[in-house]
């Protein structure tokens, strides 16, 4: 799954830009890519759907200042969740879009039966091997959960909701609009149906913040971007509707050794010239520890090797990746005097040509300009 996009990005705004800027970016974007302007178009769904996770982060100070300072990560404990269908959109944002006709049409839509609680989202950091193996994290969240007092209601302990007055429970009421007669949202009951006349001290609509103490167990060959379930432990719904999600993100911090490319894991090895010359038995580094590479005779710098199945496991089941395994030449920076002579004696048997060993570096230079001063009597001669 590719990284999410910088929320800046996404809504085409700097990054001093002021709350009402960022407002007025998330609103023509979300006209331009609104469902009921785009039917069937995945691609306008997806915009619409990012927009809204952006505008929920940049347009809330507190999550936005977290944002800033740690990226995507900073968003795992505010709260933060993720907009699953357009629905869930219209009722977080429908306000921003203004009153009347356009407000109704482009912003908030009527309820069509309890609606289902909100998702959250957690990030969580692991190392190579955690990911390799799967791993089991214990975290907390805060999150809404249903008031104790009034068990969700809103209203006073031994007091009911009653019927909206404005529209008669139905939750929308007509408005004219020049030959139009247009269905809005009730601004009396904001689409419940019902008013609280007696509100419960002890929340604010039947919902109070609480601190929960979760485990995920992640299982093994997860990557960046990928994403882990927990079913129901989202917030509640409305009136007995099923809670929403929890989704643990996953990012995999880069290995000092392994580079990752899907299920492979790719490495690269140092050798010596007379290993690579000669052929050798190498040690390399695996998941499991130590593992055997035969590296053949001539072997030249760059080449790669492939240990079958010595990569990541894949978190859907299917087999493992492989180990690529790169070598590379090492050249020695000090010589001993055995060794030296070895390789100057070797050079020999190549005809290649070597640095003398005894000339000092005043030697060389003499010779530079004397090579020089032969080179100028000769051009002076051919002139003549």
């Amino acid at each position: 799954m590719a990284a999410k996009r910088d929320y800046y990005e996404v809504l085409g705004v700097a990054k001093d830009a002021s709350a009402d800027d960022i407002k007025r970016a998330y609103r023509r974007l979300a006209l331009k890519y609104h469902p009921d302007r785009n039917p069937n178009d995945a691609e306008a769904e997806k915009k619409f759907k990012e927009s809204a996770e952006a505008y929920e982060v940049l347009g809330d100070p507190d999550k936005r200042s977290k944002y800033d300072r740690f990226g995507h990560q900073g968003l795992s404990d505010t709260g933060f969740h993720e907009f699953t269908n357009a629905e869930d959109i219209f009722e977080a944002f429908g306000d921003i879009f203004g009153g009347g006709m356009f407000g109704d049409l482009f912003g908030r839509r009527a309820r069509r039966g309890p609606r289902a609680g909100r998702d959250l989202r957690v990030q969580f950091e692991l190392d190579l091997l955690e990911a390799a193996r799967g791993c089991s994290k214990t975290f907390d969240i805060t999150r809404l959960e249903l008031c104790a007092s009034c068990r969700g209601s809103g209203a006073k302990a031994g007091s009911q909701p009653v019927t909206c007055s404005y529209c008669g429970g139905r939750g929308q009421v007509l408005q004219s609009q020049g030959f139009f007669r247009i269905s809005q949202t009730c601004p009396g009951c904001q689409g419940r149906g019902t008013q609280i006349k007696d509100p419960c001290t002890d929340c604010s609509g039947g919902r109070v913040k609480a601190k929960r103490t979760l485990q995920v167990e992640i299982p093994a060959g997860v990557d960046t971007g990928m994403r882990v379930r927990l079913r129901g432990e989202g917030e509640p719904g409305d009136n007995g509707a099923p809670r929403g999600d929890l989704y643990c993100y996953i990012s995999v911090r880069e290995h000092p050794l392994f580079h990752r490319e899907g299920a492979n894991l790719i490495c690269q090895v140092p050798i010596t010239f007379s290993q690579a010359a000669l052929g050798a038995d190498v040690d390399v580094p695996g998941l499991a520890g130590k593992q055997r590479l035969s590296v053949p005779r001539g072997t030249q710098s760059g080449e790669v090797f492939r240990l079958r199945g010595q990569g990541m496991p894949d978190p859907n089941g299917r087999a493992k990746g492989d180990l690529v395994v790169q070598v590379v030449i090492e050249t020695p920076k000090k010589l001993t005097k055995r060794q030296e002579e070895l390789l100057r004696e070797f050079a020999e048997t190549e005809q290649a040509h070597v640095t003398p060993q005894r000339k000092s570096f005043f030697d060389q230079l003499r010779n530079f300009f004397t090579a020089e001063e032969s080179s100028s009597d000769d051009q002076k001669s051919k002139e003549k």
